[in-house]
């Protein structure tokens, strides 16, 4: 829920209430557009919601989920304090988040459907990170990791490689940069 309630907020500050309340419309959503952040939605509600965005927008959907995820990074800052600690740094963050993130998150959103993050290699420079998930939403996860760059201030050149053909399994590699 907290990412279809964060998604219209998203759409409200960047593009206007008026946009917000004409994709809420547009999309013919079984719930109404009214969500709470501890409800649970149908995946479909949110595709169909980003399609009306990209029409009214013209801004490939790629984009605008890159978009969204370096905005909710900044939220989920705000929101849940708790779970980002910049003692750890990006790559001792980006390892806690299957094994102690989502598992509290799980807590507290039961039906929650995550990620599953893998860490394949990691120096102290360079992490090669694997992102599955049913949803395919690797741009999404791309604009969650250059936020959490910048919020670790950690100058960073990220590669995102599409391992299955439809998206469900994404490769992220996260090079170190002096600037």
């Amino acid at each position: 829920g907290i990412v279809f309630t964060e998604f219209i907020e998203f759409v409200e500050d960047k593009f206007g209430f008026e946009i917000s309340n004409q994709i809420i419309t547009e999309s013919k959503l079984e719930s109404g557009g009214v969500y709470t952040a501890v409800g649970t939605y149908d995946f479909q509600e949110m595709l169909s919601l980003l399609m009306s965005l990209h029409s009214k927008t013209n801004i490939p959907i790629p984009d605008l989920l890159e978009v969204f995820g370096k905005h909710l990074f900044h939220r989920f800052v705000d929101l849940y304090p708790d779970f980002v600690h910049k003692s750890l740094g990006l790559f001792g963050f980006i390892e806690k988040i299957d094994d102690y993130i989502h598992v509290e998150v799980k807590k507290l959103y039961p039906d929650a459907e995550l990620p599953k993050l893998t860490v394949k290699a990691k120096t102290k420079d360079a992490m090669v990170m694997i992102y599955k998930s049913e949803r395919k939403l690797g741009n999404f996860a791309l604009g969650l990791l250059k936020s959490a760059a910048e919020f670790f201030n950690e100058p960073l050149s990220i590669s995102m490689q599409t391992l299955e053909e439809d998206g469900s399994v994404v490769q992220f590699t996260l090079n170190r940069s002096d600037g």
